[in-house]
Order: C-alpha cells, then sequence, then structure tokens
C-alpha cells in the first residue's frame, strides 16, 4: 500500500507544470546599511591603579594614644587619622611659648629702654636675638608635635588598621592605607607598531571578572616616554570614573582601545557572499509592490563580532539580504518576511512566519 502511495504523489508533482514550482518567491530577511561610529579595536590586559594611594606610617617612637578612624571609611584631607602620646611633647611647647613671650617682653623694654637712650643699643640688639631664638625653639617643637599626629593627605578610603591603641610604633612602621578611588588609573602595555596610532584623549572601554556584566568607559591619559627593548611594547596610562567606589587596585581589566574612529557602513557579516577573492551581497529592490535582488560587488574593511564594514557597494540606508541567500539569485522575485533591527532578530522573524 505504501508503494501506491508514493507513486501517486511522483505522479501527481510531475503533472504540475513547471514555473508552479520555480515561480514560488524565495523567502528573504532583510538589513538596513546603517551608517554608525566604527573604530578599529585593540585589545590589552591591564591593572588598575588608584589615582592617589599611600601607605602612611609612624616617624616617631611611642604609643598609639587614639585611632579616629573605621576600616574602609571614607575620610577627608587633613583629617585626624591617629594620634600619639604627646603629653611631654606639648609640655615643652608650652615652656617654650612661655620663654618666647618672655623675651618679646623684654625686647619691648629695652626697646624703651634705647629710645630714651638709658640702654645701649647692643643690649637691644642682644634680646631681639634671644627673642627670635624663642621663636624658633617653638616653631621646631610644633613640627615635632606635627610627628604625633597621622593625618590624611588626601581625602579618599582608608584600609584594614594594623594597629590598636596603646601599640609602640616605631619609625617606619605602616600604620593604614588610603586610596583615592574616584577614579582610577588603568596601566597596560601594546606594541610598539601601534604607538602612531594611540593619542592622549582615545576613548577605551574596560570589563573585568569582578562585574562580568558591566563595561567600564575612559580614555588614554598619558602614553609612556620609552619602548620596552625586550618586549618592543609601551606602556600607556588611562583614566577611568569611579563613582560608585566598585573598582579596586590592583584588578585585571581586559581593555579594548577604540583607534581610528570614523562614521562608516555597517552590515551583518551573514550579509555577505565570498566568492574567491571578492564579496557580493544581494539589494533588496521594491518595485511595484514586489521585491527583487540586485546582486552587487562590495569593498569590506575591517570585521568585528559579527559586523563588518563596508567601504564600497551599498550605499546608507539600502536594504540588503542577511537571510534566505542559499535560494537567491541575481533579479529574482523574492518575498519579504520582515527587516531585522536592535530589537527584532531574524529568529523573531522565522518564527513569525511559521
Amino acid at each position: 500500500m505504501l508503494v501506491y502511495k508514493r507513486l501517486f504523489c511522483c505522479l501527481l508533482l510531475a503533472a504540475l507544470p513547471p514555473y508552479a514550482i520555480a515561480q514560488t518567491p524565495p523567502p528573504v530577511i532583510g538589513h538596513y546599511a546603517t551608517a554608525t561610529a566604527w573604530s578599529d579595536p585593540l585589545e590589552a590586559l591591564g591593572t588598575l591603579r588608584a589615582d592617589e594611594s599611600v601607605t602612611l606610617s609612624a616617624t616617631v617612637t611611642d604609643t598609639i594614644a587614639e585611632i579616629t578612624f573605621e576600616d574602609g571609611a571614607q575620610v577627608e584631607q587633613g583629617e585626624l587619622l591617629i594620634r600619639l602620646e604627646d603629653a611631654e611633647e606639648q609640655a615643652l611647647l608650652r615652656a617654650a611659648r612661655a620663654i618666647t613671650d618672655e623675651r618679646r617682653n623684654a625686647v619691648g623694654r629695652t626697646s624703651q629702654l634705647q629710645e630714651r637712650n638709658l640702654a645701649p643699643r647692643a643690649e637691644l640688639e642682644d634680646t631681639q636675638a634671644r627673642l627670635r631664638q624663642a621663636e624658633a625653639d617653638v616653631q621646631a617643637l610644633e613640627a615635632r608635635l606635627a610627628n604625633y599626629r597621622v593625618v590624611a593627605p588626601f581625602s579618599g578610603r582608608v584600609g584594614f588598621r594594623n594597629v590598636s591603641a596603646g601599640a609602640l610604633v616605631t619609625p617606619g612602621m605602616e600604620l593604614v592605607t588610603l586610596d583615592k578611588l574616584d577614579i582610577m588609573k588603568l596601566d597596560f602595555t601594546v606594541p610598539e607598531v601601534f604607538l602612531g596610532r594611540l593619542s592622549a584623549g582615545l576613548a577605551l572601554s574596560a570589563t573585568t571578572a569582578a562585574y562580568p556584566d558591566d563595561v567600564f568607559r575612559g580614555e588614554i591619559a598619558s602614553i609612556g616616554t620609552r619602548i620596552d627593548p625586550v618586549s618592543r611594547s609601551i606602556s600607556v596610562r588611562a583614566e577611568l570614573a569611579n563613582p560608585e567606589l566598585r573598582l579596586r587596585p590592583g584588578m585585571l581589566m581586559e581593555v579594548v582601545v577604540q583607534q581610528r574612529v570614523r562614521n562608516t557602513l555597517v552590515l551583518p557579516e551573514a550579509a555577505i557572499e565570498p566568492s574567491g577573492n571578492r564579496h557580493f551581497v544581494m539589494v533588496i529592490h521594491e518595485e511595484e509592490g514586489e521585491h527583487r535582488l540586485e546582486r552587487r560587488e562590495v569593498a569590506l574593511g575591517e570585521r568585528r563580532s559579527g559586523e563588518v564594514e563596508v567601504l564600497e557597494g551599498v550605499a546608507d540606508g539600502e536594504l540588503v539580504a542577511v537571510h534566505g541567500l542559499q535560494l537567491a539569485r541575481d533579479g529574482q522575485q523574492v518575498r519579504l518576511l520582515g527587516i531585522t533591527d536592535e530589537e527584532t532578530s531574524i529568529r523573531t522573524l522565522l518564527e513569525a512566519d511559521r
């Protein structure tokens, strides 16, 4: 019975006229050639650094009297972070100031006597010299006293404190780190052959495994002055805004520098038909309610992630076939299923046509 059914189907197909099959317009999906900003990406790996970074250390030997910050706190420039025991230095400063006041009064008295010729000029000069010496002693003690106070040299975020109140510190002992994180420096290297394409202000994007769904944008701030003679590479420093303070020093970043930025026509790679060393596209024309194809040779530029730059052969706004090219021929009438864009994919149009 199955043999008779197959024989009947074959006889039925043979009875149909050839144009009934051949003239069925094949379905295609189009995409508008659009002029857009384009660049040649240069990829590299970089390391983040804080805009400003310092490890605050002790400069004198004494015990800690007070710690005024919490781990990870935001502090302002000039804010007191750690105070060492300074009672002895404070007493010496008070004594020096008292001596200064006494000698200032002595200068005043001697000056009055000298004006009435009751004191020699040399005595006045001697009291003035002793006053200057006392003032210098006060300044020296104030400078020494400042060493007992650890303050923030700039606004930023402190790290973990490594000491506690009452601990004895010595010169050079690390007390706490301070980083300015609102702007991050991104250092990376590129081969020297790209030096001519780089310049300060060139835009770039960067990603990190810590935030895989986010792209951080910045620009090149400066380019190194020397080429590494071993690796033949040059160092580049970029700056990234970090208003939410998510980026941290030491992070590894994947960098993409947007070099040779230009405005050019871009098409999906699916629209390109390679033929040896030549490339073609199928342009869709609408004539009296019908859609027909025109095969054109195009000149291509750079490629990236499913897109290709078109230098010649297609004008801005022309409709090009991106799906259904297997059955498409030059001059052939086609059935346009739809047009893709940022919100409409080929898959969506195919499912809607079922």
